[in-house]
């Protein structure tokens, strides 16, 4: 169920229903790499390019306000490190309170669908939407398919996973990608939530485009795209064609073509 509050804050993090989150959180996982040192001026970057939203741990407040150009703010409420024990091992790293206090227009919760740590992950995040309700506040979750024996691109497991998170309040999901439009179709229709998907790691900037086409011909709402996007060379430019896709409708060449990408593609 959502409320005004939700409403709201929802058309802050994106346009007319659909979705372009940068989440630049993986300070935490993998550390300050190629467009987190300077953090600030990649999130003005992305926002410039048409980017809805960033999301941040709660630490880098400081850093986004003045460099978002009056786009949304998601604040991510978990984490682990690729050097720790067990990278799907993802612990609370704040509260809907403490994004709340920071400036969120939104949070964020990871659940690895399949993993040995579902279990808790999947009380954590019933405990991040009934909170979050309370505030007006959507929540987004990051629900992938991980874990011992589980294709990540599995549609039926994708479909699995964003079903849980509408199962569990959230009010949009993120999940990875199948392959394909036709496979991706049984994801999204698996759930009444608008469903965004990751980037992973970086391709080429037509492989990257292509995807979001793929999504948006399956019915989907968007991205939530990382390291696709702020390790770019031009940030700015991969944002301006990724919200070519999502926002009017592009083909992937007018995407590359308008972004100025074509001939680096």
């Amino acid at each position: 169920m959502t409320t005004t509050g939700i409403d709201a804050r929802l058309d802050r993090i994106g346009t007319d229903g659909t979705y372009v989150i940068i989440p630049m959180d993986h300070g935490i996982t993998i550390g300050a790499c190629q467009g987190l040192k300077d953090i600030e001026s990649t999130i003005d970057g992305v926002t410039s390019g048409g980017a809805d939203a960033v999301l941040t741990q709660k630490g880098i407040a400081p850093r986004v306000h003045d460099n978002k150009n009056g786009k949304g703010y998601i604040v991510h409420l978990n984490g682990s490190t690729t050097i720790g024990p067990d990278e799907n091992d993802k612990r609370m790293t704040g509260t809907v309170e403490e994004a709340v206090r920071v400036g969120a227009d939104a949070v964020s919760f990871h659940i690895n669908v399949g993993s040995d740590h579902e279990p808790n992950q999947i009380a954590q995040l019933s405990e991040v939407t009934a909170t979050a309700k309370q505030f007006g506040m959507p929540v987004l979750a990051m629900a992938y398919a991980r874990g011992p024996g589980v294709d990540p691109e599995d549609p039926e497991a994708l479909g699995h996973a964003v079903r849980l998170a509408e199962e569990l309040g959230a009010d949009i999901v993120k999940t990875g990608y199948s392959g394909d439009a036709e496979s991706f179709q049984h994801v999204v229709e698996s759930t009444r939530l608008p469903v965004v998907i990751a980037g992973g790691s970086k391709g080429t900037d037509r492989e990257t485009i292509e995807m979001v086409r793929g999504v948006m011909d399956a019915g989907g709402a968007g991205v939530s795209m990382g390291r696709s996007i702020f390790q770019h060379d031009n940030p700015e430019a991969i944002a301006r064609a990724v919200a070519g896709v999502v926002h009017d409708d592009l083909s992937t060449e007018e995407a590359l073509t308008e972004a100025g990408l074509a001939l680096e593609a």
